[in-house]
């Protein structure tokens, strides 16, 4: 017990070294840190009750740590949602809105507004963006930014699980696969559940017959395949956080690391991801303690809490988990801890260009009702982009279905909804978000309508939204180019 004991003081004792961040400033021994990220997927695991998954490594974790009900992206993509969490500051007021800006201009970020592997790096961590432990492939390495010009974002050589010996304390990033790359292939879901998920008579995965697809998409084959290949790929995320979770006890790292899974925004699915719906921005988070580090104010292992966090809140969070003072411009909020700031009432989100897609959609959610305000003229979910009709079999069916008169009910009013306008929704009551309440004569809907419109008007002026001010046209004229040569243009949108 001694032995072990001093071993640990003496691993203490290293890392304080290599952690002075200041000129006459005390060692100290801090946790390291270990994001978690899953690529588009809303609160699709068993721990948050979801059906037809497989997921006992992220439902183990939750067990043992905090589970989130109520966190939230910015934005319902991958890369102004990222452009937020990587700042701590909401895209819209950083001018990296629009789905991939700035990848070929001199664009810096604001004065003042830097990534948050900048800002870990120069108080002694080590960042890493972790792609492979040995043979097995663990993450992408994704960064899709809408900024470049910054530096590296991560140290160098970080990309294997080996480069983590010796370099505690350390940042280290897994970006998931399987949901993101799983569109691309329609048979993955069939060909590798049995080599990625596991094949265990005890265990009820997905198939189009047990699946219940959400009633705003038409009970169809096409619909019922597309969700159990979906699902499918959900479980085979789960184990590959089984492998980076195992190594990271193997490697004697866990009571030593802070662990923090979520995902960067909403569902792959046609209503989920790129939308401004519940499905869209709603993400899980869960957050585990290591044992040699107190925890914090606010946390207690094995429970659930209902307090809202933006994904912005998890860059301001981490910096202060890692000892460090959040910026004071820093929009993201911080909500463990002894500098925790109040519990936000709102969650704010933004939708601008996707690609070649133009729409200005704002979001604001509480706990229970949610306003999303579209100002574009025309068809919301019923517009153009190539992307998601080349790969998303669901909206091209719907699309074909609807011109052949056959969708009825929530389907319908979803390919019929226009802009401009507002929609509201009681997502205690309505967690599809299929009931419209803002014309509804009842009292709490008109006091919430209310309260959500007014919340949304001072955030837009407060965070300066750079949103009212569109992209020249040779800004986004060439994405449509882009996107025609990668996905084509179906022939009903042709001249």
């Amino acid at each position: 017990m001694r032995n072990a004991t001093m071993a640990r003081l003496a691993r203490l004792l290293m890392a304080g070294a290599a952690l002075a961040v200041s000129a006459g400033a005390a060692p100290a021994a801090r946790p390291n840190i270990l994001w978690l990220v899953g690529e588009n997927l809303t609160h699709d695991l068993g721990c948050y009750g979801a059906k037809q998954v497989h997921t006992p490594h992220l439902d183990g974790l939750a067990a043992q740590g905090v589970r989130f009900t109520h966190a939230f992206a910015t934005n319902p993509a991958c890369a102004p949602s990222r452009s937020a969490f990587f700042t701590g500051m909401y895209q819209t007021s950083t001018d990296t809105h629009p789905m991939r800006s700035h990848r070929s201009d001199d664009f810096r970020l604001p004065p003042g507004v830097r990534p948050l592997t900048h800002r870990l790096r120069d108080a002694g961590y080590y960042t890493a963006n972790l792609k492979t432990i040995g043979p097995l492939a663990i993450g992408t390495g994704k960064l899709d930014l809408n900024f470049v010009n910054e530096g590296p974002v991560y140290h160098p050589g970080s990309d294997d699980w080996s480069s983590l010996a010796g370099r505690a304390p350390f940042f280290a990033v897994v970006n998931s696969h399987e949901i993101e790359y799983d569109i691309y292939d329609r048979q993955t879901w069939k060909k590798d559940r049995v080599k990625w998920v596991g094949e265990d008579e005890h265990v009820k995965y997905a198939t189009p017959e047990n699946v219940e697809p959400p009633p705003y998409y038409p009970d169809h084959p096409v619909v019922r395949e597309e969700w159990a290949r979906y699902l499918n790929s959900v479980s085979g995320l789960d184990l590959r956080i089984g492998w980076v979770l195992d190594r990271l006890r193997r490697d004697g790292l866990e009571d030593d690391t802070i662990i923090v899974f979520f995902g960067d925004n909403g569902r792959l699915d046609p209503r989920g991801i790129h939308w401004c719906y519940d499905t869209g921005l709603r993400v899980p988070l869960i957050i585990k303690w290591p044992k040699h580090f107190p925890p914090p104010a606010g946390y207690s292992p094995g429970t659930v809490s209902d307090r809202i966090v933006s994904l912005i809140d998890v860059t301001a969070t981490t910096l202060t988990l890692a000892g460090l003072e959040r910026p004071p411009l820093m929009q993201g909020r911080v909500f463990l801890g002894e500098r925790a700031d109040p519990p936000r009432q709102f969650a704010f989100a933004a939708r601008d260009r996707i690609d070649e897609s133009v729409q200005r959609i704002r979001s604001v959610h509480e706990a229970r009702f949610h306003l999303i305000r579209t100002y574009t003229e025309g068809p919301t979910f019923a517009s153009l982009n190539r992307y998601k009709e080349k790969c998303f079999l669901i909206q091209a069916l719907m699309r074909d279905l609807h011109t052949a008169g056959r969708l009825t009910g929530p389907a319908r009013d979803l390919m019929e909804r226009r802009g401009p306008g507002e929609e509201l929704y009681d997502t205690r009551n309505d967690p599809h978000e299929i009931h419209n309440l803002v014309n509804s004569p009842l009292p709490e809907h008109r006091e919430a309508l209310a309260r959500l419109r007014a919340a949304l008007d001072t955030w837009i002026t407060d965070t300066g939204d750079r949103g009212a001010v569109p992209e020249p046209a040779e800004v986004v004229t060439p994405f449509t180019k882009e996107m025609h040569d990668w996905f084509g243009t179906p022939a009903w949108a042709r001249p």
